[in-house]
């Protein structure tokens, strides 16, 4: 790939910037950007992929730039489509409005939607892929991973003191971190497709688990299906914080469990028990998630929880809120993840360091050598 100018440069990661306002709206579909540049390099046209079913980024660029795009160049963050679904092929829109130029950051990898940049090309149109990439797949992380894996995303998010503590000797945690961190976790269930915890931290907190955004109206704000692993069925309670109504609630339940009781509170799923009989099959709660079209899960359990997911291989983000606070005793963030060794330790890249408020965030990854090994 030629080293880009600085004008489209500027205008990917422009598009970049536009397709984060999908977040939390678009799914099962991809968050995309698109910016349109006329044949003298001023820029006619902006759009983004709002929701599922709707336009998508090109077409609502395209539209905004009307003539003003013959002859010119659209930055997209992800290969245009080259299928019909809810809506056309964005190719062919792209021709059709006469575009001379097509620059795209990541390629689709969904067998359906992809080769929009051969039809592109084969229609005497220029297009080049790779400009800022990893920009691009970064915001578009969980799609990306959900289509590649066959399975949700997941992000584990806990919140912890310096020593590693999530609620103090009593079982007391109320807060250990900031409101503003506790505000950045509502913006992380405003994004997520689904919110899990597990039947402890619903027994002992209660939790809504519906997201909160200051300055937006409860309609103005995409709320995720709430998820409540209750392998006995025993927790969940008719008055539970979950069932309110103002966000959809699912309750999974082991395939033996007696769940009569809780027929018409909420959808109910039943599935496998781990070989230990303990708690349910990973992998089998994110298949059925990923049924009801679950791209991105955010997993608020407690330590039991975080450590089943790990053990299935199944946190592909770790976001940790930790405390300037000091306890020494209590219940640890992460519970048994089946490692045995320091050799087995799950190595992480840590991609970036907040501050909140008092609090530090840090953000991680699994090591990419880590991720070999599970593959």
């Amino acid at each position: 790939m030629a080293t880009p100018a600085p004008a489209e440069t500027a205008a990917m990661r422009r598009a970049i910037q536009l397709a984060a306002h999908g977040l939390g709206h678009t799914s099962p579909n991809p968050v995309v950007g698109c910016v349109i540049l006329d044949a003298a390099g001023h820029t006619v046209g902006e759009g983004w992929h709002e929701r599922a079913g709707g336009p998508h980024a090109e077409v609502n660029a395209l539209r905004e730039a009307g003539d003003r795009a013959r002859g010119g160049t659209a930055f997209v963050t992800l290969e245009p489509c080259n299928h019909t679904g809810r809506t056309g092929p964005c190719a062919q829109a792209l021709i059709e409005a006469g575009i001379a130029r097509v620059h795209y950051a990541v390629p689709d990898p969904t067998p359906t939607a992809t080769g929009g940049s051969t039809t592109l090309a084969e229609a005497g149109i220029e297009v080049e892929g790779g400009l800022l990439a990893d920009e691009a797949a970064a915001g578009n992380e969980a799609w990306l991973t959900a289509v590649l894996r066959r399975r949700p995303f997941v992000l584990w998010k806990y919140a912890a003191t310096l020593d590693g503590r999530i609620a103090a000797a009593d079982g007391t945690s109320r807060w250990i971190s900031s409101p503003e961190s506790r505000a950045d976790v509502h913006r992380l269930r405003a994004q997520a497709d689904a919110v899990i915890v597990g039947s402890g931290t619903a027994r002992a907190d209660d939790p809504h688990l519906g997201a909160r955004i200051a300055g937006l109206a409860d309609a103005e704000v995409s709320q995720p299906l709430r998820v409540v692993i209750d392998t006995a069925a025993a927790v969940v309670k008719p008055g539970a914080r979950v069932l309110d109504g103002t966000a959809p609630t699912l309750i999974a339940v082991a395939e033996d469990a007696d769940a009569g009781h809780l027929e018409g509170l909420a959808p109910i799923v039943r599935l496998p028990r781990t070989a230990a009989g303990t708690g349910l099959h990973i992998p089998a709660l994110l298949d059925a998630l990923y049924a009801r079209d679950v791209r991105s899960v955010l997993l608020e359990g407690g330590p039991t929880l975080a450590g089943s997911f790990l053990a299935a291989h199944a946190v592909d983000k770790v976001v940790g809120y930790l405390a300037p606070v000091l306890l020494g005793a209590g219940p640890a963030a992460l519970g048994d993840a089946g490692i045995g060794t320091i050799d087995q330790a799950l190595r992480l890249d840590v991609t970036a360091t907040d501050r909140l408020g008092p609090d530090l965030r840090i953000t991680a990854v699994p090591a990419r050598h880590a991720l070999n090994e599970e593959n």
